[in-house]
């Protein structure tokens, strides 16, 4: 379906279905947090290795989770570049003068840049 027929109140309503989610993350990051600061009573009881094991679980099991979440999200949208790429505004021989070139180039390249960002975060070169 080519970007003119899809509804603005469709775009919109999948932008704030997305907010919703990073909120609902940012809450359990919020919640993270707390129980992670609870953790220097083990240490106050003389248990320090505990809260090591403990943090060193958090730390692990977090990264590994935001790694794989990051390298799929990675992959999926790499695979869909040359796809995208082809999206380009046309409209006449010359692709440079079609309204909306730039702001579609911006867009590409803002994409192109996160998901090298995110490769190096998991360690893939993007």
């Amino acid at each position: 379906m080519p970007e003119s027929e899809i509804p603005a109140d469709e775009a919109r309503e999948t932008r704030l279905r997305i907010a919703r989610h990073l909120a609902e993350l940012h809450r359990l990051h919020l919640a993270l947090a707390q129980d992670s600061r609870g953790l220097k009573r083990f240490t106050q009881a003389g248990r320090a290795g505990l809260e090591i094991e403990i943090a060193t679980e958090l730390l692990e099991q977090y990264l590994g989770a935001t790694d794989a979440f990051l390298e799929n999200m990675r992959g999926r949208f790499e695979a869909r570049l040359g796809l995208l790429r082809r999206g380009e505004p046309r409209s006449g021989p010359d692709p440079e003068e079609a309204p909306g070139h730039g702001a579609f180039w911006l867009g590409f390249s803002r994409l192109c840049a996160v998901l090298r960002r995110a490769g190096t975060r998991t360690g893939v070169p993007g």
